[in-house]
């Protein structure tokens, strides 16, 4: 080709320059072939790594919440037992109010009821009295 680029371009010129460019498309693709798999390559092995990783610190976190787990079912039963205790402590306490309340109870109604015979006792001694009273006078006992 002549270096006068007004010069008219032949066919020849155009079937070359159409070659050159093929082939510059050619290699453009090899290279870029080349790139993309070395490229893809080296992501590919990043991806592994990553995924590898990625994979440690779950088995890692799998087992901090299974620790945490455990942890919190302890806990858990102890509030669970200590609720218990306080629940029978209570149970414990009302039932000793119940027993003192009973017991002074009790002692109430014995001493109404020791009263209650006393006075019995005591209308029996006025009832015989009386009716001794009413065999001097021989008045009938009214009805």
């Amino acid at each position: 080709m002549d270096n006068d680029r007004n010069a008219p371009a032949t066919r020849g010129n155009l079937e070359d320059v159409q070659v050159e460019l093929k082939h510059d498309i050619a290699e453009l693709r090899a290279e870029i072939k080349a790139e993309l798999k070395q490229e893809v390559g080296g992501l590919r092995a990043e991806l592994k790594h990553d995924i590898a990783a990625v994979r440690q610190e779950a088995a890692g976190h799998r087992a901090e919440a299974k620790e945490d787990n455990a942890l919190l079912r302890s806990e858990m039963q102890l509030m669970h037992d200590d609720l218990v205790e306080r629940i029978r402590d209570s149970e414990t306490k009302l039932l000793q109010a119940f027993y003192s309340f009973a017991e002074s109870n009790q002692k109430r109604v014995s001493s109404v009821e020791e009263e209650t015979a006393a006075i019995k006792s005591r209308l029996a001694t006025v009832e015989e009295r009386l009716t001794g009273v009413e065999k001097r006078l021989n008045m009938p006992p009214a009805a």
